[in-house]
């Protein structure tokens, strides 16, 4: 069983119920689905496990398969609703031992802050990074982006896909691919949208209009 493939550009839907509170949460991320959104991560850190998984089975419904699901760090919720792999905090557990948990044809990703973090993840064996925090957003006030610089730094010396993670926008969307990255996670940017579809429209827009990516088809 091979785990699903990655397709260029990525758009990661990175969800926080505190945005859009939680009885709204699959309605939005079902609405960013529409608009083209090719992976969502479940990331509500602080519910316990029965919340989390019945958030889980309700997100699972709205997307039916139309992009992937990753769950952040709970594989029992993962494994619970067939989730297509999970996605590690830098400080998580190895990804190989998450991966032997979570058996073969899944996914499993890596939070990385750094060049040394990125290439342990890789030595691991994580299927694609996100790495962050590139631009100063709403979702971690007061953290100092680290900017392009670091996803130029792991696109030239990786060879797993890498997403940018802060501050993402449908005006500095297409520099994300021109430092390098397989594309980009976002959280404030499609569930604070009024309109989730259409801001996930822009986005994939403005990631594909870039010479790199298009010149790398």
């Amino acid at each position: 069983m091979v785990a699903p493939k990655l397709v260029a550009p990525v758009l990661c839907l990175v969800t926080d119920r505190t945005l859009c509170g939680i009885d709204a949460l699959p309605e939005k991320v079902e609405q960013a689905v529409a608009g083209g959104v090719t992976m969502v991560q479940l990331r509500e850190k602080d519910l316990s496990g029965g919340e989390l998984l019945k958030l889980a089975e309700a997100i699972e419904r709205k997307i039916s398969g139309r992009a992937l699901f990753i769950i952040n760090d709970r594989i029992d919720v993962a494994l619970a609703v067939n989730a297509d792999g999970v996605h590690l905090g830098e400080s998580a557990m190895p990804v190989a031992m998450a991966r032997r948990l979570l058996g073969p044809g899944k996914l499993v990703g890596r939070s990385v802050h750094s060049l040394h973090g990125a290439r342990n993840a890789e030595a691991e064996g994580a299927a694609y990074l996100i790495a962050g925090t590139i631009y100063e957003t709403r979702s971690k006030p007061g953290k100092l982006p680290e900017g392009l610089a670091l996803l130029k730094e792991i696109a030239g010396n990786l060879g797993i896909p890498c997403l940018g993670i802060g501050g993402v926008t449908a005006q500095n969307a297409q520099a994300l691919i021109e430092a390098g990255a397989y594309g980009a996670a976002v959280v404030s940017g499609l569930l604070s949208a009024k309109n989730p579809e259409s801001a996930a429209r822009s986005l994939l827009s403005a990631m594909r209009s870039g010479p790199v990516l298009q010149s790398a088809r």
